[in-house]
């Protein structure tokens, strides 16, 4: 049952992380083909991020004190907005407000799902299963890349009709999977009744956002760390395609270059257990956003598509070792009562960063090009490097009185 529950929760991974890639990976080519401008297409991506926050703080609150909906039905229920939403996307041959609306709507409701994915983990760990957080979250890395790789070439050479089909075939297959998921579940509760009795029946605090901001002022001050660094990586993950384009690439090159960005992030997910015991957190996480400027620097000074795949290396060392080392963080620091926050907070910082990634980069390129955007990202990224040193060391560790899962999972 265990190996099954750690099947199902990675393939919520793989295929939340498809749409992921589909949506936010391919969003500047679909918008550029319906004529909208790259400034234009930042107050997009921007105003989704916004719009996100206040959702995915919402939905966070509701996983951490309801006891009549799970993170598995708030998921559905959004997945089955997206999967109405990305119909309508069908429709549209042109730039209008309605399809400026929509998208929106479909960024912030795919944003605002990220810290209840994460608290799935901690909900499958009630059933006495223990969620594997590298094998999981490595079936997302492998199943992003993919799907970027083989939407790129479709971009390419058959048009962007393929952007939103891909997208409902993706939304399809996650209604089955956390359908079945569910059901496997229940089935593991039954099979273990006492251990998630006493897990269910233990004296949770609910704790309210003014006192989680009061109680854990440390990790408040990293998380804006972590926003400046991530500053960089929305750079990346938005406007890829025109960063390419003067270097002389094209979308088929686009998806390559995330398909081997993801590939090198397996690694490091797959056996960062082994590497959590020989390093903590708190120095994972320095290196990593360290690896993140080298990253952004190289990119910054190339001149051809060979220099910024050589940048492109130092994914290896960045994102999968931060963002894992910061899901344990959470895990390590927070009760339980308070960790979808925790995780909600990573996730709204990285949101912010998208937001001012998106409003600035748009406007940048229209005005200056790439090479100015790649430059103000490897500022931003050092000083959140710098605040991330700064802060990292004074978050402590603190006892947790109930049993929470082992390992779980973190945003792209």
């Amino acid at each position: 049952m265990k190996k099954l529950l750690n099947f199902e929760y990675g393939a919520i991974n793989a295929i939340y992380w498809m749409y992921f890639g589909v949506i936010t990976s391919f969003a500047s080519i679909f918008l550029l083909s319906k004529d909208y401008m790259n400034s234009e297409i930042g107050i997009i991506l921007a105003m989704s991020s916004i719009l996100a926050v206040v959702v995915q703080m919402i939905l966070a609150d509701i996983a951490d004190r309801s006891q009549k909906i799970s993170p598995i039905g708030i998921t559905e229920i959004i997945t089955v907005i997206l999967l109405v939403a990305t119909l309508t996307l069908f429709l549209f041959t042109g730039k209008s407000i309605v399809l400026s609306v929509i998208f929106i709507f479909i960024g912030a409701c795919l944003i605002a799902l990220q810290p209840i994915i994460n608290s799935m983990a901690f909900y499958i760990s009630q059933s006495g299963c223990e969620i594997n957080y590298g094998i999981t979250r490595s079936a997302g890395s492998v199943f992003y890349a993919v799907i970027c790789a083989l939407l790129g070439y479709l971009v390419q050479f058959y048009g962007v009709k393929y952007i939103p089909i891909a997208g409902v075939l993706v939304l399809i297959s996650f209604l089955g999977i956390l359908s079945i998921t569910k059901k496997t579940y229940l089935k593991s509760i039954s099979e273990n009744s006492v251990l998630v009795n006493k897990s269910l029946n233990d004296d949770i605090v609910r704790i309210n956002t003014k006192d989680f901001i009061k109680n854990n002022a440390p990790f408040i001050i990293f998380s804006f760390g972590v926003m400046w660094v991530f500053f960089e990586n929305s750079v990346i993950n938005y406007y890829l395609m025109q960063i390419i384009m003067d270097v002389g690439g094209n979308s088929n090159q686009m998806g390559n270059l995330f398909f081997f960005m993801a590939i090198l992030e397996l690694p490091c997910f797959i056996f960062f257990s082994k590497l959590r015991k020989i390093f903590s957190c708190q120095l994972m996480l320095k290196i990593a956003s360290v690896a993140f400027t080298a990253k952004i620097l190289l990119v910054f000074m190339a001149n051809s598509m060979s220099l910024i795949y050589i940048g492109f290396l130092f994914q290896f060392f960045s994102y999968p070792i931060f963002m894992a080392s910061a899901v344990y963080l959470v895990d390590e620091v927070m009760d339980k009562g308070e960790a979808v926050k925790g995780q909600a907070l990573i996730t709204g910082m990285i949101t912010l960063s998208n937001i001012f990634a998106s409003l600035a980069g748009g406007a940048i390129l229209d005005v200056s090009g790439p090479h100015l955007l790649l430059f103000i990202s490897t500022i931003t990224c050092i000083i959140g490097t710098f605040i991330i040193y700064a802060s990292v060391d004074r978050i402590k560790k603190s006892k947790k009185a109930s049993v929470i899962v082992n390992e779980t999972i973190m945003i792209k």
